[in-house]
């Protein structure tokens, strides 16, 4: 680095204390009633009015500090409502998979018990309180995508049990493999694709 260099004598810094005394200066008066002195420090002026301030002097926002009260003249019960919803950021929550694409949403329960979707027990062997939600009819639990490819591969329902996937299995493995067809390898894709499906469903523990 060239300290000589002309750069350096263009570059001027302005002393903090100066930009201090100006913005006491400029700022306006303490808004407490018969005070005087500078209102240099901002209080929020409370629930309803979020993002304004009043404006006071250092003795008087200490003051307004210690007495000051956000939940003032709300119940209790709008105090614990309050701070549950602060714990998502007053955003809008649903149990996971109830809004996803074309999905209905959840109709609430009448005795304020929650439901939960838990398709691998894992909250159920954490011993979670609430009731899990029933499975959707025709699908197995834990079920996953790369499970279901590999069922509609085999033309099989996820409903079907280990005996009626290897019977298929080994029916379509018959069909298109090349020693029962003259030795034409033409079909030897859709015999790899079977293969997999079937290795896939029995690593999952579903063949």
């Amino acid at each position: 680095m060239n300290l000589n260099s002309r750069i350096f004598d263009r570059i001027r810094s302005r002393p903090r204390r100066a930009e201090d005394a100006r913005a006491s200066v400029d700022a306006p008066g303490c808004e407490h009633p018969g005070c005087t002195a500078k209102g240099e420090h901002r209080a929020p002026k409370g629930r309803g009015q979020e993002g304004q301030y009043w404006r006071f002097c250092i003795d008087h926002v200490r003051a307004y500090n210690q007495s000051y009260n956000y939940f003032s003249g709300m119940t209790d019960d709008a105090i614990a409502r309050y701070q549950k919803e602060a714990i998502v950021g007053h955003r809008p929550t649903w149990s996971m998979g109830t809004h996803g694409p074309g999905a209905k949403p959840a109709a609430a329960e009448p005795s304020g018990e929650f439901v939960y979707n838990d398709p691998f027990g894992v909250f159920r062997a954490a011993g979670f309180a609430g009731r899990a939600a029933p499975e959707p009819e025709g699908r197995r639990p834990g079920v996953g995508p790369v499970a279901r490819r590999a069922y509609e591969t085999l033309g099989l329902e996820e409903t079907a049990d280990a005996a009626a996937v290897k019977a298929r299995y080994k029916a379509l493995v018959k069909q298109v493999h090349p020693d029962a067809n003259g030795g034409d390898r033409s079909l030897e894709d859709r015999l790899r694709e079977i293969i997999n499906a079937y290795n896939t469903l029995k690593a999952a523990g579903l063949a």
